[in-house]
């Protein structure tokens, strides 16, 4: 059974930081895309950025350079970086898997202006 467990959510001022965690469990993780989705109220769910093993990461236009996301596979662990956060940013930040597709419950980020 495939777990994606989020961490790292919470709430912070306009231009600062966090860095979100997902541990991967039940995958085979250098078998599958990793990446990591948002949804705010009334909106869609978004694509925030992607990796895979090997190749460049996939961003969504609205990043600009602001976040990084990268994987350990040592750790079976994907990571968000986020800088300089805007209130727009406002989401839920959903942890995701290409093989199996597979979704975590999700971390709550709060940027307050």
């Amino acid at each position: 059974q495939v777990h994606l467990v989020e961490s790292g959510g919470g709430l912070v001022h306009a231009g600062e930081s966090l860095r979100l965690s997902c541990a991967a469990s039940g995958i085979i993780f250098s078998e599958s895309a990793m990446g990591w989705f948002r949804q705010a109220p009334g909106k869609q769910r978004e694509l925030v950025a992607r990796i895979v093993d090997t190749g460049r990461p996939i961003y969504g236009d609205f990043v600009k350079g602001r976040f990084s996301i990268s994987r350990d596979s040592a750790n079976n662990t994907v990571y968000l970086q986020m800088n300089s956060l805007k209130p727009e940013d406002t989401a839920v930040y959903y942890c995701w898997a290409s093989f199996p597709y597979s979704w975590g419950q999700g971390t709550q980020v709060t940027v307050s202006s």
